[in-house]
């Protein structure tokens, strides 16, 4: 305390351990200063004794660390860290350790394993290790959702919908996911209102390429061509570089006969993926129609680097050989082919074209029975197969093949005219007047229905035959504006029908070929499209009027059979019909 000039006093108060006058009741001995040595402060002439800093005191009275425990999930954050790196061997280490530990308890861990089980395609051990996630944990809507994948893929799918519908009960808002998967196992239920309603919705929760692709082949499946091309076109105009929808887009198009769209479709998917190889086998497919042989060969050559053991490729490549008169190499490639697909009975239909060409008759016969055997429903095999027979001079089954032909096929002119050709020849002049009027009917019905007209050389062999016979052949004499042999009439892609009727008339040597598209997959289906590889043909023989009429109708008669196969167009059709459930696997 001490005095001031104005008459008052100040008070000074100091901290307790700098106060002289206060002593530390609990004094800690420092561990600089220990209690045998002099403080420091006595040396310096203070009489009050250090302290320790309060944070110093903290440090010794800090508690020890709790003992870790045990818990279900603390390797969960690596488990999933392995998982999402696809380091699967560790990651199935770290599960067995995490199971042995939790007897079995941890839900992550077996739901973890259920996904690798399923990858692995152990699916049913997949199925039983999400049930027991279920039981662990019933309130999980992300276990039954993997329980109903599950049931998907062993096939079960009433099942899967039943668990998907069980996972929709408990879930708070909508999940476009479980819709979209409740709409592909309605489509395996073949319920395609059902299957529609459920892709609609998961739509309108949000836009996926997948749900459009979905739909559309629902709708192909309908034979609702006209709503899967605007689904596809709505799809790109959400997704307009996915190359995917793009291509089968132009491939639906072209099934349509509408090529400048679909070249344009196919041209956007190969601007954004040069090396797709869909797209590229579909370009060539039309280049090769169009008998621009080496420009599809480029474009084939590019694909053989992506897919070299494609059977449709091999048949493509073939068929272009074909064209170019190349029958050696084109035999080569089918018979490659052939050993990479042999039981497609378009290769085997080629074979047995080309080896009729060569007239080598007894191989064709082998492949034609061979294609026969495997689609017994086409008769233009029959119609090859009944050549085949004629030149072997077995003339009983000869016929035979050709009344199945007649049967089978009922809208080609040209197999009426092969057939009268036949009979003609066999001194059946009753049988043959009957075929050649069956050939004027369905010409007149091809005219009125596609708006072209046959090839000429075709008409110009049913008015020789007709004139043979003594049949009024004024019908050949019409002839429509058109002479295209591709109808634009949309109608028929529902149906089985011969489009490119018959090509031009052409030697034993170079008949028109059956060229062959086919779209592999993914997962998945087959988008198939038939073109004509020689629709004009080679030059034609020129038999002549005043010969007999034998010769001309043996020659007319091999001709307009090989040309059958041009009909490459029916084929389409009858390929997009028989095959429309699996366009978009």
């Amino acid at each position: 305390m001490s005095s001031s000039g104005l008459g008052g006093s100040i008070v000074i108060l100091l901290p307790e351990h700098l106060d002289p006058n206060m002593k530390s009741e609990n004094t800690t001995p420092s561990p600089m200063n220990p209690v045998t040595e002099t403080p420091e402060s006595h040396v310096n002439g203070m009489t009050s004794t250090t302290t320790a800093p309060g944070s110093a005191l903290k440090a010794k009275t800090r508690p020890r660390k709790a003992p870790e425990l045990q818990t279900v999930e603390r390797r969960n954050w690596l488990i999933h860290l392995h998982y999402v790196r696809k380091e699967f061997d560790v990651c199935k280490q770290l599960i067995r350790e995490q199971l042995e530990e939790t007897r079995g308890m941890c839900e992550y861990a077996n739901y973890v394993q259920g996904l690798i089980l399923r990858q692995e395609g152990k699916i049913q051990e997949s199925f039983e290790l999400f049930q027991l996630c279920n039981i662990l944990n019933p309130s999980s809507v992300d276990n039954i959702k993997q329980m109903a994948r599950a049931l998907y893929l062993l096939g079960r799918h009433r099942l899967a919908v039943e668990a998907y519908l069980q996972a929709e009960d408990k879930l708070d808002k909508p999940d476009w996911e479980l819709h979209h998967n409740l709409g592909v196992c309605y489509m395996h239920l073949k319920d395609y209102e059902g299957a529609r309603e459920q892709l609609l919705f998961a739509l309108e929760q949000n836009k996926h390429h997948q749900t459009f692709s979905t739909l559309a082949k629902i709708y192909l499946l309908e034979n609702d061509v006209p709503s899967a091309i605007n689904t596809y076109r709505a799809a790109i105009e959400y997704f307009p570089e996915n190359g995917d929808l793009h291509t089968t887009l132009g491939l639906l198009y072209m099934q349509l006969g509408k090529y400048q769209q679909a070249f344009e479709h196919l041209g956007t998917t190969l601007t954004f993926d040069p090396t797709n190889t869909r797209a590229i086998l579909a370009a060539g497919s039309m280049m090769q129609s169009h008998q621009d042989f080496d420009v599809a060969l480029a474009k084939y050559r590019v694909a053989a680097q992506s897919i070299p053991e494609s059977p449709p490729l091999w048949n493509n490549i073939a068929m272009c050989f074909f064209g170019k008169k190349k029958y050696v190499a084109a035999i080569s490639c089918l018979k490659r082919a052939n050993y990479l697909a042999p039981f497609d009975w378009k290769i085997l239909y080629n074979l047995g074209l080309v080896h009729l060409t060569m007239q080598q008759y007894t191989s064709a016969f082998h492949f034609l029975s061979a294609a026969v055997n495997l689609r017994p429903t086409k008769g233009h095999i029959f119609m090859l197969l009944a050549i085949a027979l004629t030149y072997l001079d077995d003339e009983e089954n000869a016929r035979q093949a050709y009344e199945q032909a007649v049967n089978l096929e009922s809208r080609d002119p040209s197999v009426c005219l092969n057939y009268a050709i036949f009979l003609h020849n066999h001194n059946d002049k009753d049988g043959a007047v009957k075929m050649i009027n069956e050939f004027e009917v369905r010409m007149v019905k091809f005219r009125q229905s596609t708006g072209a007209d046959l090839d000429t050389e075709v008409i110009e062999n049913g008015a020789k035959l007709a004139t043979l016979l003594g049949v009024d052949g004024s019908v050949f004499r019409k002839k429509s504006s058109r002479s295209r042999l591709r109808p634009q009439d949309d109608a028929l892609q529902q149906e089985e029908s011969q489009i490119n009727l018959a090509p031009p008339e052409q030697e034993p040597e170079t008949p028109s070929a059956k060229d062959t598209y086919s779209r592999e997959e993914t997962t998945s289906g087959e988008i198939t499209n038939s073109e004509p590889a020689n629709p004009d043909g080679a030059s034609v023989k020129d038999e002549g009027t005043e010969e007999g009429k034998g010769e001309l109708l043996a020659s007319a008669h091999l001709e307009f059979q090989e040309e059958i196969p041009v009909k490459q167009e029916e084929e389409v059709q009858g390929k997009k019909e028989e095959n429309s459930d699996d366009i978009f696997d």
